[in-house]
């Protein structure tokens, strides 16, 4: 049974969430905190699996309730946000106070997307229950040391030392994906500069700030990608909500069309449209995550005689999706998450894959 700490300054919104929570047989509601003070004593007695936790709070915010909580404790917080503009942009900040996924708070019954809000509450609990720790401490904690990249477990060609060097890169995330984006980039050295595609599974509406908080936390430039854009070297892209984003010709290409593996931004079709259009200079990344989007678009780039990278279980938030590739020999083995932009820099310069 998964035992959860709720957090919630509204009596209304609070006993929404409870019962939502209650109403699947594997989780139940250990407590409830009015504040982010009680939230924070409540963690400490209760020890929850997960919490969930509002950002706008009396006496103590989510926020700073957040960082206490997990600098004392490695507690997966997961931030419940309307879709009030200035509580989105506060959310992003969520993800540097150390929490692991932000969802839009549930919006009522007989609401258009109360459903998907309830099914995307109860599958995040979930899947983060497992969760000892983030991929990236918060600032200022110790990081803990790397773990060896995994053996082979699939006879997946390794790309050719000879191969193109890399002219695009696309990454795939979901749960803890933000996270261990903010890794990635931390890695990634500023001279290597290709286009970046990201589909990155956040709720409706968020897609904005994401893109935003991206571009202060990477000092990189981040956009959600719009329809026609002329793909530019320097620019990290992020796709936006509801709609498939492929590239044709040079240009991005923004649809309706339909969901790919359950998924719309799909993973899939963004890698698979690199796939066409680069070949061998185009390299993937499946970051962690729920579900099996990304993996097939994965396998079409590695195809072309592109790049193929799946992040290795340690530093991953949720394994799913990486272990997803792995399982089906799209990727030979899993690399460290702070291996990837390094590996990636050297194909980008032209240089081989290990190069120092």
């Amino acid at each position: 049974m998964l035992r959860v700490l709720v957090a919630e300054d509204s009596a209304t919104a609070r006993l929404l969430i409870v019962s939502l929570l209650s109403s699947d047989p594997d989780i139940t509601v250990v407590g409830q905190a009015k504040n982010g003070e009680e939230a924070v004593a409540l963690a400490s007695q209760l020890h929850p699996d997960v919490i969930t936790m509002d950002i706008q709070m009396p006496v103590m915010d989510g926020l700073e309730a957040t960082r206490q909580i997990t600098a004392a404790s490695p507690t997966p917080v997961i931030m419940v946000s309307t879709l009030d503009p200035v509580e989105i942009g506060k959310s992003m900040l969520a993800f540097n106070a150390g929490a692991l996924a932000v969802l839009a708070k549930p919006s009522g019954p007989g609401t258009p997307r109360f459903e998907k809000d309830c099914r995307e509450l109860i599958a995040t609990v979930k899947a983060l229950s497992g969760t000892a720790a983030a991929a990236e401490p918060p600032a200022g904690t110790p990081a803990a040391a790397a773990a060896p990249v995994a053996p082979v477990r699939h006879a997946t060609a390794e790309r050719p030392a000879t191969a193109p060097k890399i002219d695009v890169i696309g990454l795939v995330a979901s749960t803890g994906g933000p996270i261990a984006l903010r890794t990635f980039f931390k890695a990634l050295p500023n001279k290597i500069t290709p286009p970046i595609f990201i589909v990155q599974h956040i709720a409706a509406g968020f897609s904005i700030a994401f893109a935003s908080w991206l571009n202060t936390a990477t000092g990189r430039t981040v956009k959600v990608a719009e329809d026609g854009d002329q793909v530019t070297t320097g620019v990290v892209y992020v796709a936006p909500d509801d709609h498939q984003l492929a590239v044709i010709d040079g240009k991005i290409s923004i649809t309706t069309d339909a969901a790919v593996d359950g998924a719309r931004p799909s993973g899939t079709v963004m890698l698979a449209s690199l796939a066409k259009s680069y070949g061998a200079g185009a390299a993937g990344v499946l970051l962690t995550g729920t579900g099996v989007d990304g993996v097939e678009g994965l396998r079409e780039i590695g195809q072309a005689g592109g790049a193929v990278y799946a992040q290795d279980e340690a530093s991953c938030t949720t394994f799913e999706t990486p272990k997803a590739a792995l399982d089906a020999g799209v990727v030979a083995k899993l690399t460290v998450l702070a291996e990837i932009p390094k590996r990636l820099a050297n194909l980008v310069a032209g240089k081989p894959e290990l190069a120092h």
